[in-house]
């Protein structure tokens, strides 16, 4: 979407990078800062109940297409692991950290390659958010299951921790859908 409106307003290649550099850096540290701020307000089941890390991703997606999102999507756990190693509290957890980061690549990329459309329709954010989800959850259960034998998280404790998200889920695929129209509508109005 940000492309779209970029190339409406004849932006030279470097202001481009610029602009989407910048962006990609404020969305993966709202992806570190928004799950230390959920675990401080619900600990760290409400972490797990309303993946935080998640909603700025699929922001990112939306916004950058899927070549930056995918970018963000594997960035924000790494940054955030590295980042919060250094507290003393990883997050995620390092057993987790491959598979949240297959997991959040799959939901930007996915999300990011409906960017043009919503551009066009911002109501096609929602099939952006929703399709990415189950992407992304669909990947991180397959790699469980793949992985189950030498990994410390089974498809069953994957399975468990999709259910325990849901509501999360669902919120962020109404809230994600929303922001990206706002943010649609605020871009085309200053263009007019």
């Amino acid at each position: 979407m940000i492309e779209s409106v970029l190339q409406k307003n004849n932006a030279a290649a470097g202001l481009k990078v610029t602009v989407k550099t910048l962006l990609s850096a404020a969305v993966i540290a709202l992806a570190v800062l928004l799950p230390q701020a959920v675990h401080l307000a619900a600990g760290a089941q409400g972490g797990a109940q309303w993946l935080p890390m998640y909603l700025p991703v699929l922001l990112g997606g939306c916004l950058l297409g899927w070549r930056w999102g995918l970018g963000i999507g594997v960035l924000s756990p790494l940054v955030s692991f590295a980042v919060t190693s250094l507290a003393g509290s990883a997050m995620p957890a390092a057993a987790r950290l491959p598979y949240m980061t297959a997991e959040l690549a799959v939901f930007a990329a996915v999300s990011g390659l409906f960017s043009q459309k919503i551009a066009q329709n911002g109501w096609m954010a929602f099939p952006a958010v929703l399709l990415a989800q189950v992407a992304g959850r669909a990947v991180f259960l397959a790699l469980a299951a793949i992985f189950q034998g030498v990994s410390s998280l089974s498809a069953a404790a994957v399975w468990a921790q999709i259910q325990t998200g849901l509501l999360g889920l669902l919120l962020q695929a109404v809230l994600v859908p929303l922001l990206v129209m706002g943010l649609r509508a605020v871009l085309l109005r200053n263009r007019e």
